[in-house]
């Protein structure tokens, strides 16, 4: 009997990491095929705005849900540029929380991915050190859409960070002020096979690119291969 718990127990020993694992790469694939079909489409996010992008967020399919008190729960992944002043390409990614909730009348429940733009080297590196409640420690606003929308207009200026969403094939900026967004670090442990923190992932290239994220790095390289903010 003892010998058939052990073995039971290294069973789970094995595949547990590797079913958290695998389920960690289909997020990351996910997230890669969700910011493809928003930025194919004809309305999206402005150029000029992802050109002065220091890193991006993409949370696919967050539960957002209510009755009076509203909140939401999402999970995704996070890559930014490389190198210390994010004038690199893209790197790999670290996995990311959003966490929140917000006071009103609210009713139902829906899933929508939401797209997060870190446009400031602070409200990047706030995140990826700790968690960030948007509004309070970074500025936030609900992002412009369309290709021929500036980078430069007031409320793109002022917001830290850009947040947009897309709910039923409909893609718009929204406002996701009193949310907050932190690193997953656990995620990132299930994803990579260590323990790894996304501060690390991103300025120390602690670890490889995986082949989960190739097609959302690819895509982010041809989209914005340079930082040209200022």
């Amino acid at each position: 009997m003892n010998k058939i718990l052990i073995g039971v127990c290294l069973v789970f020993a094995l595949v547990l990491p590797a079913f958290a694992q695998e389920k960690e790469q289909d997020r990351v694939e996910y997230a890669g095929k969700v910011l493809k079909e928003i930025l194919d489409a004809p309305d999206s996010i402005p150029q000029s705005v992802l050109d002065k992008t220091r890193c991006v967020v993409i949370l696919p399919s967050v539960l957002k849900f209510a009755i009076g008190i509203g909140g939401s729960y999402g999970r995704g992944a996070m890559t930014c540029r490389g190198g210390d002043n994010f004038n690199g390409p893209w790197g790999a990614p670290t996995m990311a929380a959003l966490e929140g909730g917000s006071v009103g009348l609210q009713l139902g429940g829906n899933a929508t991915d939401f797209v997060l733009l870190l446009m400031s080297d602070s409200s990047a590196r706030g995140i990826l050190n700790s968690k960030v409640k948007l509004g309070a420690d970074a500025s936030a606003a609900a992002g412009p859409v369309g290709r021929a929308a500036s980078a430069e207009s007031d409320v793109t200026l002022r917001a830290e960070i850009l947040s947009y969403s897309r709910s039923r094939g409909l893609f718009a900026g929204v406002s996701l002020e009193g949310s907050t967004l932190r690193p997953d670090n656990k995620a990132n442990k299930d994803l990579y096979g260590k323990e790894v923190e996304a501060k690390d992932i991103v300025f120390k290239n602690a670890v490889p690119v995986p082949d989960s994220a190739k097609g959302l790095l690819a895509t982010l390289q041809k989209a914005s291969p340079t930082n040209k903010s200022k």
